[in-house]
């Protein structure tokens, strides 16, 4: 072989080396391109953010695909039998990642039947936190101590799914004990007011105030008053400590647990013990 031979050879597969390249990065920028405008696209349809995320990530991969065997053919690639030896890999690798393809798969129902979005405050797997991302093998959530959880997509499909801010409204249940000398009269007088003094208390639906149950060391009254759940927390903290400062000037008794005791012989004989 003369060495004009080898020049040219070189310059040739060289060339066809430059071009792969080439079809790869420009094919690149040009999938992520198209991407962008499809989710602007979707943005402006007012598709759900969810949705526009997922799909974007699905098609970046689809497109990609497309790329890399276009670069394999302008090598001298046979793309036919490269499919085959993909699809035989692809069982393989199927059969090896079982868990990532059931989190994919959870992925897709999880965008299907939408349980929850981008932003909604869920509990689930024991966790509970803010969506920042569902992807196509995870979900991630933000704690509300700012930590970053990432919870594979089967594990949230195939457990329980509590979404907290799905609806506008939610109700604050409270539990507020009493002496067994006070009036309860005056109590649900005094536990009135104060909900409805509560800006963020809403009207409708109307709160509710009854007695529990007859405790070992109080009467328990259940306090149930509804608020936007945007306000739930501000409302709870608010409600709480305006029922303990108000009962302190009304003169109404919270109990604590206590013991009585009876003295016989010297000895303290424990009568009653209230836990």
């Amino acid at each position: 072989m003369d060495t004009q031979t080898i020049i040219d050879g070189v310059a040739t597969y060289g060339l066809k080396v430059v071009l792969a390249l080439a079809i790869f990065f420009i094919g690149k920028m040009v999938v992520k391109m198209a991407v962008n405008v499809a989710k602007k696209l979707m943005t402006k349809a007012n598709v759900d953010e969810t949705l526009i995320s997922f799909a974007g990530n699905v098609l970046f991969g689809l497109a990609m695909a497309f790329v890399v065997i276009a670069s394999l053919s302008q090598l001298g690639i046979e793309t036919t039998s490269l499919a085959a030896v993909i699809a035989a890999a692809g069982l393989a690798i199927g059969l090896a990642l079982q868990g990532s393809l059931s989190n994919l798969a959870a992925g897709v129902m999880l965008i299907l039947f939408r349980p929850f979005k981008l932003g909604d405050v869920i509990e689930v797997s024991g966790v509970t936190g803010k969506v920042n991302e569902i992807s196509i093998f995870t979900t991630s959530l933000t704690t509300g101590d700012n930590q970053l959880v990432i919870i594979p997509n089967s594990t949230i499909t195939d457990g329980s799914i509590t979404n907290i801010t799905a609806n506008p409204k939610r109700r604050i249940d409270l539990v507020v004990g009493v002496g067994y000398g006070d009036d309860l009269k005056k109590v649900k007088t005094v536990l009135a007011k104060i909900l409805d003094k509560n800006e963020l208390v809403l009207k409708t639906p109307a709160p509710v105030i009854g007695v529990l149950e007859l405790a070992d060391n109080s009467v328990n009254l259940v306090v149930r008053p509804w608020v936007k759940t945007k306000d739930y927390w501000g409302a709870r903290f608010e409600l709480t400590e305006t029922i303990k400062t108000t009962f302190d000037k009304e003169g109404i008794s919270i109990p604590y647990p206590q013991r009585d005791l009876h003295i016989v012989e010297g000895n303290v004989t424990d009568l009653k013990k209230v836990a």
